[in-house]
């Protein structure tokens, strides 16, 4: 098969199409506890995109969004909220949804992107993400008792300005995957009932995904912990797969694959072997592989590489990834 672009590569390996070898990318950027280490081990002071190119990965690029501005106030502490009333939701609301414009950066990466030469992906706060950003970590599941026509105005102000943010992205380019940010489970399953999800959230993800009905694109979820069980709530909401598949919470790429056949994930790879060495390493391979060759799902590391993968564990990584990535 003739050598094909990042970008016809990545659509080929989500689609289920033949590839000239599997895709190696990193969704994610690296700690910054990591990246302190690699330099100190020898790594250039380089960016995370320069880093794609050092390792040798398939150019990547990160297009996002945020409903906060600079002006916005800032949590006391991880965790913490900025909102805990409607009233002040209103006092703070003037500094958020800003309109979204095109950096010169961006449009760098998008000619790019039309020469084929990146994966290019959009980014945006979702429907349980956002609110919890605002409310805080423990007040926003109160909130969904407390403050339900709260959380709802909250969602419907960011439908309205994601419809407005993504008029201006698709009319200037397709990213080969939007992101919608949640982090709605744990690793024993999700936080928030079906019922819950269904009442709250998926109504603000329908109206949205009508805007990019049609485009040749994956829409994904990014959600930690073990994501099996709302997998059928994405899907009903019109999402087509998600990220980062977490194996310390218990997903296994297999049986997604038999219970949800076509829908789409990236990740899944184990980062906490990363450091064990090339037979932990091929191991934790030939247990991914087949998967990836069934289409559908691109390997990566399921989420960050921690700081105990020192740089010659990464490129001992880099280099099993390159052999396994060309089917024999």
């Amino acid at each position: 098969m003739e050598q094909m672009t990042v970008k016809e590569r990545f659509h080929a390996s989500m689609n289920g199409k033949p590839v000239d070898r599997l895709p190696i990318m990193e969704w994610a950027g690296w700690w910054d506890k990591t990246v302190e280490r690699w330099r100190s081990e020898g790594m250039p002071e380089i960016d995370r995109y320069e880093m794609y190119r050092y390792f040798g990965l398939d150019m990547y690029r990160e297009m996002g969004c945020h409903a906060q501005s600079a002006e916005t106030p800032r949590a006391a502490s991880h965790g913490a909220g900025i909102i805990s009333s409607e009233a002040e939701y209103e006092k703070i609301k003037p500094t958020l949804y800003r309109k979204f414009e095109m950096t010169p950066e961006y449009m760098r990466w998008i000619e790019e992107n039309k020469r084929g030469e990146n994966i290019l992906r959009f980014g945006m706060q979702g429907f349980f993400w956002y609110p919890r950003q605002l409310f805080g970590i423990e007040k926003h599941l109160y909130a969904f008792y407390d403050h339900a026509e709260l959380m709802h105005k909250i969602n419907s102000d960011l439908t309205d300005w994601l419809c407005q943010t993504l008029e201006t992205v698709i009319n200037t380019c397709t990213p080969d995957f939007f992101t919608f940010a949640e982090d709605l489970s744990y690793n024993h399953g999700p936080m928030i009932s079906e019922q819950q999800y269904i009442e709250f959230i998926m109504p603000y993800y329908k109206k949205i995904l009508k805007r990019l009905a049609g485009l040749d694109t994956h829409l994904i979820v990014d959600s930690d912990g073990d994501i099996t069980e709302p997998i059928a709530w994405f899907q009903k909401s019109g999402l087509t797969g998600a990220l980062p598949l977490e194996r310390q919470a218990g997903v296994d790429i297999d049986k997604i694959q038999e219970k949800y056949p076509g829908f789409k994930s990236i990740g899944h790879f184990d980062k906490t072997i990363m450091h064990r060495g090339e037979a932990a390493l091929r191991k934790e391979f030939e247990r991914v592989i087949p998967a990836a060759g069934k289409g559908g799902f691109i390997i990566s590391v399921d989420h960050q590489t921690p700081p105990e993968v020192s740089i010659r564990d990464y490129q001992l990584y880099i280099r099993l990834f390159k052999e396994y990535a060309v089917f024999k």
